[in-house]
């Protein structure tokens, strides 16, 4: 039987519509064409040469001619790469290059698409989920998920953590530098950990998380920067990892996960120092649904509706807050957990950067 709207239709909405999705499943395209660049070096091969044919972008990146020209073209298409129609080359400028090709760039992309990747292969537990109300813990997703999760966040911190995110908090940075002693909890590949004990040579520091692939890679993270002196990690749980007089407790992006939030921030009022901090890093949002209506705020609904809630659940779900929770939220769990002073150190357009104290 065909379609038949009960309402009169209004034609311009529907059309708004329609090239609204459309431009959503080109840019679905668009990231597969991303991922392929990224892992056959093609924008690599391209960064700083200035224009270049397809012949010369495949031999440099060892590539099959054919398949080169028709992904540059997918790309010029996306506006991704220049193309020279008189010379019949290829350029990438160095914006694209910033994007594209530097993967020491705060805003190097390609990494971020591994993880709607792994959200297509998970599709069916996601499924299962939904219609029975089951968790998804962390561990049990596509590999996928724990690659472009750390190398995402990684070049955010490596631009912002220290030179930006730490002065923001009161008095911080002074005591780092003296000698202080802290935990990053929920830590992952460790990439947090590890930039602040490069930078503060005379403090110790504890990384903890629940996913012990994800300690093993962060033992190694650190050994190769040569901070295992003073960067220690151990699979352990927000709401039990061991010690206590912390001068500094950092939550990266992790808090929203947990079954219970408040479990967690109870226990950092425990282990921390009387006159410790809590940085708490969470993604960027408003307080209600009708101003996270952006596409940042699509993104981390997305990703919280199978990630962030799918483990909340799988861990309990006592407080399931999701990756949207906003500030007023999280200010709550933390005043019942027993903090007095709750501000907003700093925010970006990604992440807001929050200081707690007793």
């Amino acid at each position: 039987m065909d379609y038949q709207p009960t309402k009169a239709l209004d034609t311009a909405k529907l059309e708004a519509l329609v090239g609204r999705a459309v431009s959503d499943l080109s840019a679905g395209y668009g990231g597969v064409m991303v991922s392929l660049g990224h892992r056959l070096g093609l924008y690599k091969a391209m960064a700083d040469k200035g224009p270049l044919t397809a012949r010369d972008i495949a031999a440099r990146a060892g590539c099959a001619e054919r398949y080169v020209r028709e992904w540059l073209n997918s790309q010029v298409a996306g506006a991704y790469l220049r193309y020279h129609a008189i010379s019949d080359t290829y350029e990438m400028t160095p914006e694209q290059a910033m994007v594209l090709a530097n993967e020491d760039s705060p805003v190097f992309i390609p990494h971020a698409w591994s993880v709607p990747a792994s959200m297509w292969a998970d599709e069916d537990k996601a499924i299962n989920a939904f219609r029975t109300g089951a968790g998804i813990p962390w561990g049990d997703h596509d590999g996928r998920l724990y690659c472009g999760v750390a190398a995402f966040y990684r070049n955010a911190y490596k631009a912002s953590l220290v030179p930006e995110w730490l002065p923001a908090l009161d008095g911080v940075v002074e005591k780092l530098k003296a000698g202080a002693l802290v935990a990053d909890v929920g830590c992952g590949h460790g990439h947090s950990t590890v930039l602040m004990a490069e930078a503060f040579a005379a403090s110790q520091f504890h990384g903890f998380d629940t996913h012990d692939k994800s300690v093993v890679e962060a033992r190694q993270v650190a050994g190769a920067a040569g901070v295992a002196d003073r960067a220690s990690f151990l699979t352990a749980r927000a709401e039990n990892y061991p010690g206590t007089g912390y001068d500094l407790i950092c939550f990266f992006d992790c808090l929203h996960d947990m079954g219970d939030p408040l479990a967690a921030a109870t226990h950092a009022a425990k282990a921390l120092a009387r006159d410790g901090t809590v940085m708490l890093v969470e993604p960027f949002a408003n307080d209600r649904v009708e101003d996270n209506v952006s596409p940042v705020g699509r993104l981390y609904y997305a990703a919280s509706t199978t990630i962030c809630c799918a483990h909340a659940i799988s861990d309990g779900g006592r407080t399931v807050l999701g990756a949207q929770a906003g500030e007023a939220r999280l200010a709550d769990i933390f005043r019942k957990a027993g903090f007095t002073r709750f501000r907003r150190a700093m925010q970006t357009p990604f992440n807001l950067i929050l200081e707690a104290r007793l």
